[in-house]
């Protein structure tokens, strides 16, 4: 996919970062388009990662309910998962063998501005192991969010992308509540460099390579 926004479509992207993930890995990333699935699978390796997806996209969607299905993502139902979905989640998520991947705001903002997190689902993971935790900015993809804005905007995509951590989330037991605050602070502050670069990188466009790796 990422290969097809840059040759088709025009596309630009800044190096893509690499996260060494594997079980206990978890990436918090804020969300902006259909393109961050693929950044942010392209980003950690070796293992594929399992991302937290909404429960309305397990069925009819093209492409996206075949990949829930095949990947076993984890699925929650924003404002309607209750104790028992929670507990689901907690475990589903704990005993992972490879990365999990959540959008800590829940949903894309119209203007790619980064949102507030929704904490339910973030405490329930949090509480269920400890946590190699990650922060990934994406900036850029905003405006081709949904498939007829791709399609119209993919020629204009100046897209960057930054990753920190790890953090050692608290132990289970522990109370998550001020290390939620200290991963959206950093996770405001880490969007803001993102989004306040005036170029993809100094000396030139950048496009995306098959390695991932910026284009001198």
């Amino acid at each position: 996919m990422l290969g097809s926004a840059r040759l088709v479509g025009g596309a630009r992207h800044t190096e893509i970062p690499h996260i060494e993930g594997g079980p206990g890995t978890l990436v918090l990333m804020n969300h902006q388009s259909l393109m961050d699935i693929p950044l942010v699978v392209r980003a950690l390796s070796p293992a594929y990662p399992r991302i937290v997806t909404r429960v309305r996209y397990a069925h009819g969607k093209p492409l996206i309910s075949h990949m829930i299905r095949l990947y076993q993502y984890p699925t929650v139902d924003p404002g309607a998962t209750g104790r028992a979905g929670l507990e689901e989640l907690r475990e589903q998520t704990a005993s992972s063998h490879v990365p999990v991947v959540i959008f800590p705001e829940g949903t894309r903002t119209r203007d790619g501005s980064i949102g507030k997190f929704r904490r339910m689902g973030l405490r329930a993971i949090l509480g269920g192991r400890s946590w190699n935790v990650w922060l990934v900015a994406v900036d850029g993809w905003w405006q081709s969010a949904r498939l007829n804005d791709f399609i119209d905007n993919v020629s204009k995509v100046q897209g960057r992308m930054r990753a920190i951590g790890p953090f050692t989330s608290p132990a289970p037991g522990e109370s998550v509540g001020a290390f939620i605050a200290e991963m959206e602070r950093r996770m405001a502050d880490l969007f803001a460099e993102v989004s306040g670069a005036n170029a993809i990188a100094a000396g030139g466009e950048a496009r995306i390579l098959p390695s991932g790796r910026e284009a001198d």
